[in-house]
């Protein structure tokens, strides 16, 4: 069982866009006590449309989730899959086409009573693991980069450059091609560890240990605050949606030793 609670919290900012296409969100599971949902989406083309639709899917699929005795990390991994399946399909079948064809990044992380965590990211939006001030590891492309070299036989150079290309872009709702969901899973959570799931709106103006920092020696909510604040200076007026979600794992407070005295009765 868990050895530690859990401190979370989301934050967004317009930034300097005329709306907030980004969604993220925490849930819990009706059906699977001590079990949290962490989503956050960014919908890049067709306004909210897509980043709505995966907040709706993911909290209707884990809402019917219902936990087995024992953890299933390969269940988890599939009901990541399912929600990445079902919010692409919905999005395809959107009748909008052209500039506002509906498109969306997902970050969705599943935490378990059993101290795991399972995790699946599409596009650029990213998820960052981190101990105390130490950032472990964080998403990044190079799963895709790896799977469009040996899946559609491209060379290096033009895998790397798949975001200029709409027909390489990996997004939720893209009509040329299904998403390609980067999964990860770590096990063994202890106090002290936390985890950041932000849009490009945030990441893309900090360094890896400018986050872990924040997250390590504030609340949630005053390291969102703090990294918002210093996002939007740094972005001098030109800067995107921003929004994260903050999970940090803390030591349980030690209970209080309480002695007993009682009078030992003489042996007869």
């Amino acid at each position: 069982m868990s050895m530690y609670k859990i401190e979370a919290g989301t934050a967004q900012h317009l930034g300097s866009r005329p709306q907030q296409n980004d969604r993220v969100a925490l849930f819990t599971a009706p059906k699977a006590p001590g079990y949290v949902l962490a989503v956050l989406a960014d919908g890049i083309s067709g306004g909210a449309t897509g980043s709505e639709q995966v907040l709706h899917t993911a909290k209707q699929l884990f809402d019917e989730y219902r936990a087995s005795e024992v953890v299933s990390l390969p269940r988890l991994e599939e009901l990541v899959r399912e929600i990445a399946h079902d919010v692409h399909e919905i999005l395809v079948m959107d009748p909008r086409t052209g500039a506002s064809e509906p498109l969306s990044t997902m970050v969705l992380m599943v935490l378990t009573p059993e101290r795991q965590a399972v995790w699946g990211v599409v596009g650029d939006s990213r998820l960052y693991r981190f101990d105390n001030k130490e950032c472990l590891a964080r998403s990044s492309d190079a799963d895709y980069v790896a799977h469009l070299m040996e899946h559609d036989k491209l060379p290096e150079e033009a895998a790397r450059k798949h975001r200029q290309a709409k027909l390489l872009t990996n997004a939720l709702g893209n009509k040329n091609r299904a998403p390609f969901v980067s999964f990860g899973v770590q096990e063994d959570l202890k106090a002290g560890q936390a985890f950041l799931l932000c849009s490009d709106g945030l990441w893309s103006y900090f360094a890896d240990v400018e986050l872990a920092t924040a997250v390590a020696k504030k609340s949630p909510r005053e390291a969102a605050e703090i990294l918002i604040n210093k996002a939007r200076e740094r972005a001098q007026g030109k800067g995107d949606n921003c929004s994260m979600a903050i999970i940090k794992l803390v030591a349980l407070p030690k209970e209080p030793v309480n002695y007993t005295v009682q009078k030992m009765r003489k042996a007869v």
